[in-house]
């Protein structure tokens, strides 16, 4: 990119590839991150996919300094529902942040990069994928060397044991992952929660919640603490 800087909103769920993906961006003096767009389901008062409590995610937001864009989508939603509720809020927030690309923390999956790309393809907004093709063993060891501390929050116990539902991701969490498991749970094997990081300012502090079962998921909550 050359000219201005790119004014970039991130997609955010809260976990570690999005984190990793702004604390990428900040270091790209080509780039300035304007804010985070999450989509929330209001009715239960969470992130959707992940299931985190949205006061969580707001506390990471103000952690991080920046401003959270909450797209909210009823239960279930489709993809259709989620583009359509997604390119609105991104208009929006073309005209008052003056966005001009979007970021996302996709890794490997072809198809999903693919999805997006054309989710943007009329919107004026360009994709970025600041940590895409990084070798996902190395950025997990990398982003504990960085002192990323985060949570598993929810799981495919198909993929991964129910047990590990809630644990801090650490070495030993990694060596207990089965070897088909990505080590970032790209394909969906497992989502996290980021409490500290070099992207945020401060950590945020949570307890273990209850661990559930829901639609073939598990999910490990977190509240608010301290």
């Amino acid at each position: 990119m050359s000219g201005d800087r790119a004014r970039v909103a991130l997609s955010w769920s809260g976990g570690k590839d999005a984190s990793w993906a702004l604390h990428r961006l900040r270091s790209d003096p080509s780039v300035a991150v304007a804010g985070l767009v999450t989509t929330v389901v209001p009715r239960f008062g969470r992130v959707a996919m992940h299931g985190v409590r949205i006061e969580l995610v707001r506390a990471q937001a103000a952690a991080a300094g920046l401003p959270l864009e909450e797209v909210a989508l009823e239960w279930p939603s489709s993809n259709e529902d989620y583009s359509r509720a997604m390119l609105a809020a991104l208009a929006r927030l073309r005209a008052e942040w003056g966005i001009t690309h979007v970021a996302f923390g996709d890794l490997f999956l072809a198809d999903v990069r693919t999805w997006r790309e054309e989710l943007l393809r009329d919107s004026g907004l360009r994709p970025l994928f600041p940590i895409w093709g990084e070798p996902t063993a190395e950025l997990a060891e990398r982003m504990l060397l960085a002192g990323v501390r985060a949570r598993i929050v929810c799981l495919d116990p198909a993929r991964v044991p129910a047990r590990l539902a809630g644990r801090m991701l650490d070495r030993d969490l990694l060596a207990a992952l089965p070897p088909e498991v990505d080590p970032c749970g790209e394909r969906g094997e497992f989502h996290t929660f980021v409490t500290e990081g070099p992207m945020l300012s401060r950590p945020v502090p949570v307890a273990p919640g209850a661990v559930v079962e829901r639609e073939g998921f598990v999910y490990a909550d977190l509240v608010p603490a301290g």
